[in-house]
């Protein structure tokens, strides 16, 4: 049996490095600066704070903060073990939404929950990047089932599939008898929206679309309306010297002997292409 350890891919390098630098410039500038309670108060995610302040920057900024160092060395291991392999056989740009939908999703699940006071309540704030690499977690053991993986430092063997699905009972016993400061609430989160995503397959993601479709439609707003003010001018520099030029409203040259009446360029082969 030949055990390896997996790669540093692109997205799981620049994550590891964000939450590590973060962590360190924390640590290292000093309490005097306050550094520690802008974070508290602004950085964390506070249900409160999201819903009745408007911070929903805090649905981000909490994934990159981490208590201590085992908290930051615990999720980064789990991203670097299992994120690696799911980067390399999606690519960099869907393994980052996947990333980003865990982050989202555990947050969305943290406030819903907090409001019904049944775990924890609004005021509670919660921090790290567990619910993320629990996203990723679980698109490792859709995508690599049968796969066997070492339990570190027990010297056997499981497949993937067994190992996310004991981990998803244990996660769910732990947050139902709500023990520890650990959000075990996020985990869930981040494991129930990485099963979604994972199921909808590989389609952009909707937010992207919509911003691609107004970007393009801006975009060619944009060229429309260039092109119409470009005509009109220079409809005005010809009248200047005695020369008679007309374009439709879509800014397209209509020769003069064609009807007027007609819609768009007349039907001719002159006219401006966008």
């Amino acid at each position: 049996m030949m055990l390896s350890l997996p790669p540093f891919t692109k997205a799981v390098s620049w994550l590891i490095g964000i939450n590590t630098g973060i962590y360190l410039l924390m640590r290292i500038l000093p309490g005097a600066w306050g550094v520690e309670q802008f974070a508290e108060d602004y950085l964390y995610l506070r249900p409160t704070s999201v819903v009745q302040h408007g911070m929903l920057w805090q649905l981000v900024t909490y994934s990159f903060l981490h208590y201590g160092i085992w908290h930051l060395v615990g999720n980064m291991f789990g991203l670097w073990m299992f994120g690696s392999a799911v980067e390399s056989a999606w690519g960099t740009r869907r393994f980052v939404e996947l990333y980003g939908i865990g982050v989202l999703g555990a947050a969305v699940t943290t406030i819903g929950i907090a409001y019904t006071r049944l775990l924890g309540g609004p005021n509670t704030a919660t921090l790290g990047a567990s619910g993320a690499v629990f996203a990723v977690l679980i698109a490792f053991g859709i995508l690599f089932a049968d796969n066997e993986i070492m339990l570190i430092p027990f010297p056997f063997l499981i497949k993937a599939k067994y190992f996310v699905g004991i981990l998803i009972v244990v996660t769910l016993a732990l947050a139902i008898t709500g023990e520890g400061n650990v959000a075990y609430v996020a985990h869930l989160g981040g494991l129930l929206f990485g099963w979604l995503y994972v199921r909808r397959g590989p389609k952009p993601a909707l937010v992207n679309m919509g911003l691609s479709e107004r970007y393009y439609g801006l975009r060619n707003s944009y060229y429309r309306w260039k092109r119409r003010r470009a005509a009109k001018k220079f409809e005005v520099y010809m009248r200047e010297h005695d020369r008679d030029v007309h374009f439709d409203k879509y800014g397209n040259y209509i020769p003069p002997d064609d009807d007027r009446s007609r819609k768009g360029n007349g039907g001719g082969k002159s006219g401006w292409v966008n």
